[in-house]
Order: C-alpha cells, then structure tokens, then sequence
C-alpha cells in the first residue's frame, strides 16, 4: 500500500464527503464499500437491489446502516430527477416519458444525486465502459465555466514515489492547444494532491531529433504551456518539451540528449501525445512493473465523476474514492 494512498485516505477524512458507488452489486464495489466502512473516510451511497446488497455487506462483516442504499428504480426521487434531466437536455429533443426512463440507470441516477446535492461525487467504471460512465457527467453535471478540454489523469505510485500520467482516458487524438489545457489542468491536479508538479510533454522526438506532424503538435503545445503555466503559477513549476520518456525521466539520458532541459530528467508529470500511447504506457507500467493505479481521475468538471477501468479490484476502487472525496473538498 502507497504511502500516496495512506496519505490521501488521510485527507479524505479530515472533510468527509459522500460518495456515490453506481454498481453497487458488483462484488468489488461491496468489497470497497466494506473497506471504507471500517476505514471511515467517506461516506458512501450504494445503488442496486437494497436486500441483496444488504445481506453480501453483512457477509463481509459490514453494517449496512452505515451507508445508504438505493434503488434507482423505485426511489423516491424518481419524479424529481426525471423533471430536472428533462429541464437539462430538453434542448437536445428529449421528451419527459424519455427522461423518466434514463434517470432509473444506475449511472445517471448517481450522476443526479451529485448535481442535485444528494452527493458530493460519483466513482464508476468497475462493470461499465469510459464512455458510459462519463457521458452523463458531460450531459448533467457539466464542465468548469471557460474551461475547453476535459482531460483525466492517473495516479502512478511506484518504488514510494507518485507520477501523474495524462491524458490516458478520454482525449483520443489531442490537438496542440488541448495538450496544452492538459498540461495545465494536470499540473493544477498535482498541487491539488500535493504534488510538486515537474512537466514533460512526450514525443518520439527530443528536442527535434525526430519529424513529423505529431512532434509540431507536442512542440508547439510545450511552448504554449510553458507560458500558460508560468503566468498561473511562476517559475517554481518546471515543464518543457517535447521529450522522449528517456530523456525526461533518466538524468543521464537527458544530459546526452537535452542537456539544456530544466527538467534535467526529473519529471514527475507526464503529458502524452496521444490517447493510444498514454492508455498502453499506464497499463504496461501498473503490470509490468507492479505500480499501483488510481485513475482515470477526470479534470475540469464542475464536480467531480470518476472512472475506473474495468479491470479494477476493489482496492483501487478504495483509492479512487479517496481521491474523489478530496476534488469534492477542494471544489
């Protein structure tokens, strides 16, 4: 267990904020569930059959009156969430009998309980895609005012150090100007947690020893962030680009390839060109060399929705609802 992980169940304490667990009759949401119970560091509402999640809890040595339990499909604020979605996506043709039908799912009714006050944020994605987790939080909940891009990033805790990797979730081919706003939102994430945030925008190319439309792309954005960082944040935040992994992350490497970067091979932040290369290079890391993961953490919401991968277990699902009570705190 991370000393990341430790120190952020920790700060989800210290304000607790309630959670809300959409599958809530997936084994591993139960399990989480447990975990937090008996660790006290959220409060959490779980959405399902209410006898059958009671009695798995009690099998796991967990009280059921601790927590919430609702069902979607017969809850009493049914009525109240089908007018509100209605009022939201009206616009989009919706009509009310279509609204009342789309708020009994799991994930839009828990998206609900977060706009409407009921909750203060939303893990999800344990048996459900990105795209199904995220869309209603893009239709309810919304982005922060003049934000652009929406991004996620993932907490990487190795060796008892932590790295943000971003975006490996949801921006599929990045322009310049959103590697850009991904550069920022992941650096404010970096402080949000505690983090001092050193930058590096990835390529196949260093410092234009490789062509190509792609290194325009990540070179132009370096620049770009680097001005946009230093303006928000001052010289203490260090970020160049764009930079080979290597000669971001070995002080060696960088001396031969980029002795002049202020990185000097240190970064901890790591904006990657593409949503292909982030996705393999985070799941290679967490199997191959054993890092724990917590992420995808999503930026720029007005409150905060998270996705698992489906591929979690119950301990990260603990992580990322630590991680979700601290964005409710902070925003």
């Amino acid at each position: 267990m991370s000393d990341f992980f430790e120190k952020s169940v920790q700060r989800a304490a210290e304000n607790l904020r309630t959670i809300v667990l959409p599958e809530g009759e997936d084994q591993r949401t139960i399990d989480a569930a447990a975990k937090i119970i008996e660790m006290g560091f959220a409060k959490v509402i779980l959405l399902g059959d209410v006898a059958d999640i009671e009695a798995r809890l009690k099998e796991k040595g967990a009280d059921p009156t601790h927590l919430q339990i609702l069902n979607p499909a017969t809850d009493e604020k049914l009525d109240e969430f089908s007018t509100n979605f209605y009022e939201y996506r009206k616009h989009k043709g919706i009509t009310p009998e279509q609204a009342a039908n789309i708020v009994k799912d799991e994930i839009y009714f828990g998206t609900m309980l977060v706009k409407e006050g009921y909750a203060d944020g939303l893990v999800a994605g344990a048996c459900h895609s990105s795209a199904d987790t995220i869309r209603p939080a893009l239709q309810i909940i919304k982005p922060v005012p003049g934000l652009r891009t929406i991004s996620s990033v993932f907490f990487m805790c190795l060796n008892g150090e932590t790295y943000l990797f971003s975006d490996c979730a949801l921006v599929q081919n990045p322009t310049a100007p959103q590697l850009c706003d991904i550069a920022i939102e992941t650096t404010k994430t970096a402080f949000l947690f505690g983090i001092d945030p050193r930058v590096a925008l990835l390529s196949y190319s260093t410092k234009g020893s490789g062509s190509g439309d792609g290194v325009d792309r990540v070179a132009h954005a370096a620049d770009r962030a680097k001005e946009m960082i230093f303006a928000l944040f001052g010289a203490k935040v260090l970020v160049d680009g764009e930079l080979q992994f290597d000669a971001a992350f070995v002080p060696s490497v960088a001396e031969l390839k980029c002795p002049d970067s202020p990185l000097k091979g240190d970064a901890n932040v790591f904006i990657f060109p593409d949503l292909g290369s982030g996705n393999i290079c985070y799941k290679a890391v967490q199997r191959l060399a054993g890092a724990e993961a917590f992420g995808p953490v999503l930026q720029g919401l007005a409150k905060p929705v998270n996705d698992l991968s489906r591929g979690c277990d119950a301990h990260d699902i603990v992580g990322t609802v630590a991680l979700t009570a601290i964005q409710a705190a902070m925003l």
